[in-house]
């Protein structure tokens, strides 16, 4: 049997062991490479006034072999004792040993619940004598500036009110160092503080030193001998760390990015021929000082393969072998590309698809030959039965109609299945924007193998929108605008909208209704009622020279004549009234009495344009449209004729006829490239063509140029005195000037644009970058009588009489000499030969010159970002300007931003 004092002697050794195992010594100090463990130090956790760690360890005590008839607790406060003895496997009635105190040591410190713990056996009376673990009062981040509190509190473990454990601070701290991974900061420090508080509780604190953002420093490549370095780079995601990628987002590092390179790497080889290619290893090394990373590739490039022998075996009886084989535009001797191989193979499905083998397989098989370098490839269009519509499942519209999603659709039940008719009803059905984004119908087995089901499984998304908006426009200066737009009112896919603008330079307002199934047939109906009522001052903003107003209602009517392809017919009934400052433009020159607009004031163009006129228009289009989306197209065209005719009643008869067309690309990794042109021409039926009426080009659509600073105008400069006191004009490109634009008959435009990814944060901020190339003009004008007041004098224009003659004034005087009185005369002469001064009106010194009706080209470049910010829509264009005319204005740069509230 073994004494008291042995058995308390191994039991202390036991315990002490047992507890210098249990509270490390230290936390994790630093994040080291991926796969380093976080290290711990009992140091790094003690209380802020704690003495040196000198308590006696646990201890078991007494001989081994009392049996054992009481157990007691000793300096539990929170817990139970009866909890306490629950958590041990020693029973009163047992036989005490050694080992049974060693195991309920071992079980007390499993339950982290204790600071210090032991175990002393009296006779048999067994006292367990334990200090509890504090309980934690708050947890305190300092230091944390790129990660909120709420961001690290959601990851880690601990919270208020909770025991205070040991492990659970160090699992805290490696969660808080992985979340600084996660953004790439992989020389991020998290130190663990405790500080004791009385009633045995506890404050504690994570230090943390955020450090840098880890950058990629250099990527290495091993093994590449086809294609250089840079070659290779270039197709990775990751790039290099310098200073022209400042503002990327790709130079930090990322394990997840690093296997997708690997994934574009093997790609780019695979296109190249090289089907052997494989990406050894690569390993990314942290850097001694933590704030870089060097990502070395090891590359086995293996043979470069051509086309060998390429065959289609079609098992289906509707297709011939050598007809798909025909087809497949892949040559013989051409180098191997995988992914021309992925291109065939879905364009081998769809093709099967369309013709109703919904479940058609295409099984590629491959045949190298090592010796020639060359690869076979089999096509195996295996056999499945043509499939035909069971049903169409529509789910989830609880505001939308059936009848709205249903006629949508370019297939219905009984149809033979076509996948080339599921994706256009899947585009259709998008393009109404009332569902979620991305919207997919999917595919399920009917209930036969020649029978397949359609289902719709729909998210609703609100389609009301009320929308009240303040901004500020380089066009137009400050903008409100209020609007409600329903875009599918009372579940029947109707439109009906209300819109209020009001700005510097204008203000409108419009109620409109559209119906898209008139009668349940496909013909779509609408009208729209507006006034609208702007100045000039919106195209030449140093002075407003006329005011324009227009009411009106116009009634729109289309039919589709194909899937593709529209006719629109409009009828637009307007009632324009132009007016101008009688004030300012306005004189009796010819001295009939009757004040009237003068052109040597106003310019003759404008004088023609001023009064009421009432428009009858009758307009009709013909619209082809392929595009994915209405909102924001990917892929496809569209193009468009227009014809209006005003004559129909109204004093306004012109012919004007116009054609647009555009067309978008995918080219894949989110790069959407389009292009878009147009063009257009108006004539006067027995008539001039009004200003009002004439086309305008420049901002917006003419980006580097002002607003409407394309074309023809009039430019009226002063004479003014240099230094040396002579008069000279004023120079052209001086915003001083008197500037008119004239608008034309004629004008075309064109514009190339590519929209550019940026990383995975820079899209869900809503920024799309573009670059862009703009070409137009307009003219076709007639010139115009230009008004000339030479210097030094300027021009003088005499008041008329009713004879037509100048009139003048002179003074009366009587015997004396004395005057007594002026009167007017016809003579400029008096009789006493004393000077009289005209009675009319002087103008100073200028000149006035026609520019700008050129059919040249006018061609700008530059750089935009369209960015959806949280203060509303925001567009920012750069543009330079690389061909202009003559008094063209151009304009460096164009911005657009609103916001709601």
């Amino acid at each position: 049997m073994m004494s008291s004092s042995a058995n308390s002697t191994k039991a202390s050794h036991f315990a002490a062991a047992l507890l210098g195992c249990t509270i490390l010594a230290g936390m994790p100090a630093s994040a080291m490479a991926q796969d380093a463990e976080v290290q711990a130090e009992a140091e790094a956790i003690a209380p802020a006034d704690a003495q040196s760690e000198s308590s006696p360890a646990p201890a078991a005590t007494q001989e081994q072999g009392d049996v054992i008839r009481t157990i007691t607790v000793a300096g539990a406060q929170r817990l139970e004792p009866d909890t306490i003895i629950s958590y041990i496997q020693l029973r009163v009635g047992q036989v005490y040993t050694a080992e049974r105190a060693d195991q309920a040591l071992v079980d007390l410190a499993a339950t982290e619940l204790f600071a210090d713990f032991g175990i002393e056996n009296n006779d048999g009376n067994i006292l367990i004598t334990v200090e509890e673990n504090p309980i934690i009062n708050r947890i305190i981040f300092e230091g944390n500036r790129r990660l909120d509190d709420d961001e690290i509190v959601e990851e880690i473990n601990l919270f208020p009110r909770q025991i205070f454990t040991r492990s659970r601070v160090r699992a805290d701290v490696a969660r808080i160092i992985e979340l600084y991974k996660r953004q790439g900061r992989y020389a991020a420090v998290v130190e663990p503080q405790m500080v004791m508080l009385d009633q045995n509780r506890v404050d504690v604190i994570y230090e943390i030193t955020e450090g840098p953002k880890s950058k990629v420093r250099q990527i290495n490549i091993i093994g590449n001998e086809a294609f250089s370095d840079g070659d290779l780079r270039g197709e990775m995601v990751t790039k290099e760390a310098g200073f022209f990628k400042i503002f990327s987002s790709n130079t930090s590092y990322d394990p997840d990015r690093l296997q997708y390179d690997q994934q574009l790497l093997r790609q780019y080889y695979l296109t190249e021929g090289y089907a052997d290619f494989r990406v050894v290893s690569a390993v990314a090394e942290l850097t001694p000082d933590k704030r870089d990373f060097i990502i070395t590739y090891v590359l086995e490039e293996g043979e470069r393969y051509q086309f060998g022998n390429v065959e289609v075996i079609s098992q289906l009886r509707d297709f011939d072998s050598d007809l798909l084989t025909a087809s497949l535009g892949i040559k013989e001797g051409d180098w191997y590309n995988a992914t021309l191989v992925d291109d065939t193979i879905e364009r081998l499905t769809e093709t099967a698809g369309t013709y109703g083998y919904a479940f058609a397989q295409v099984r590629p098989e491959f045949f190298p030959d090592r010796e020639t370098r060359t690869m076979d490839v089999r096509f195996t269009l295996t056999d499945a039965p043509r499939v035909y519509v069971e049903e169409i499942d529509i789910n989830g519209n609880t505001i939308t109609q059936d009848k709205v999603i249903r006629r949508e659709f370019r297939i219905v039940e009984g149809d033979a299945f076509s996948s080339l008719q599921v994706q256009r009803s899947t585009a259709r059905i998008n393009s109404l924007g009332y569902f979620q984004e991305n919207f997919e119908i999917e595919q399920v087995e009917g209930s036969a193998p020649d029978r397949i089901i359609l289902q719709a499984n729909l998210q609703e998304e609100p389609t009301g929108e009320l929308s009240l908006s303040a901004g500020f426009s380089s066009l137009e200066s400050f903008i409100f605008q209020g609007s409600i737009r329903q875009n599918n009112f009372r579940g029947r896919g109707q439109t009906v909208g209300l819109s209020l603008n009001y700005s510097r330079y204008s203000r409108s307002g419009s109620v409109s209704f559209t119906e898209p199934y008139l009668f349940d047939r496909n013909i779509f109906a609408g009208v729209d009622i507006y006034r609208q009522d702007y100045n000039n001052g919106y195209f030449n903003r140093e002075s407003a020279t006329y005011d324009q107003s227009t009411t009106g209602i116009s009634f729109r009517a289309g039919v589709p004549l194909t899937e593709y392809l529209s006719v629109i017919g409009r009828y637009t009934l307007n009632f324009e009234n132009v007016t101008i400052d009688e004030s300012l433009f306005f004189d009796d020159f010819d001295g009939d009495g009757v004040s009237q607009c003068e052109p040597i004031l106003a310019g003759r163009y404008l004088c023609e344009a001023i009064g009421k006129r009432t428009q009858s228009i009758l307009g009709l289009s013909m619209v082809y449209n392929t595009l994915d989306s209405r909102l924001r197209p990917t892929r496809g065209e569209v193009a468009g004729i227009d014809v209006q005719f005003a004559g129909l009643g109204g004093s306004t008869r012109y012919l004007r006829a116009s054609a647009n067309a555009a067309k978008y690309w995918n080219l894949g990794s989110q790069f959407i490239f389009s292009v878009r042109a147009e063009a257009g021409a108006i004539h006067g039926l027995g008539q001039d063509v009004r200003l009002t009426d004439r086309f305008f080009l420049g901002e917006p659509d003419m980006r580097g140029f002002d607003i409407r600073g394309i074309g023809p105008r009039v430019v009226r400069r002063p004479y003014i005195q240099n230094d040396e006191g002579e008069l000279v004009l004023r120079d052209l490109d001086d915003k001083a000037n008197q500037d008119d634009a004239l608008g034309g008959k004629y004008y075309y435009f064109g514009r190339a644009e590519l929209e550019i990814p940026l990383g995975t944060g820079a899209r869900e901020l809503g920024l799309r970058p573009s670059i862009f190339v703009d070409i137009g003009s307009v003219f076709g004008i007639e010139t115009p009588t230009l008004v000339q007041s030479p210097p030094p004098d300027g021009l003088f224009i005499p008041r008329l009489n009713e004879d037509g003659l100048a009139t003048f004034q002179q003074f009366v005087r009587n015997d004396a000499g004395d005057v007594t009185g002026v009167e007017v005369v016809t003579n400029p002469i008096a009789p006493d030969g004393s000077v009289n001064t005209p009675i009319g009106r002087r103008f100073d010194p200028f000149q006035e010159d026609f520019f700008g009706d050129s059919p040249k080209p006018r061609l700008s470049v530059g750089i935009g970002v369209n960015w959806n910010s949280p203060f509303g829509p925001f567009r920012i264009d750069l543009a330079h300007t690389l061909l202009k005319q003559e008094g063209d204005e151009t304009k460096i740069l164009s911005f657009n931003v609103g916001t709601a509230f």
